[in-house]
């Protein structure tokens, strides 16, 4: 994924990670992530969303949580216009609602410039938004004290 880094005050690092989420409501980021966090140490990676209709969320992926994620969604979060929200596609305001659900960022430890997740768990991005398939992700290092 095309990135783009900048050195911040006080030693963080940052890089903003292109992500093509097509068609898919559940992207799975972890391997960008971990590939920012390699040979890095000990230390926290931030990772963000900067985006109002897209989210975070660590899950276990694969076993088919992905599609009970999406029902789950589309029952709290109905794509049709009950909303004030009106612009976009139909349902469109229910993508603005997602990131009070789904949390546009995320604090990861890492050890070792790995990421220390749990057996299971992946870091994706979850995006209803049909309108904008092409997404970021900002992940921001910060190096624990030494």
């Amino acid at each position: 994924m095309p990135s783009a880094r900048a050195t911040l005050t006080g030693g963080m690092d940052s890089e903003l990670f292109s992500v093509r989420t097509d068609d898919r409501t559940v992207t799975d980021v972890t391997g960008t992530i971990a590939g920012f966090c390699s040979g890095r140490g000990d230390g926290i990676c931030h990772v963000l969303a900067p985006h109002a209709t897209a989210g975070l969320a660590l899950m276990e992926t694969g076993a088919g949580s992905e599609r009970d994620l999406e029902a789950l969604l589309e029952r709290l979060l109905p794509r049709d216009d009950r909303y004030r929200h009106r612009h976009g596609s139909a349902g469109h305001g229910a993508d603005h609602l997602l990131p009070v659900l789904v949390c546009p960022s995320l604090t990861l430890p890492v050890g070792d410039g790995r990421l220390l997740l749990g057996t299971w768990q992946s870091v994706v991005m979850v995006d209803t938004n049909p309108d904008n398939r092409t997404r970021q992700l900002r992940c921001t290092w910060l190096r624990a004290a030494s």
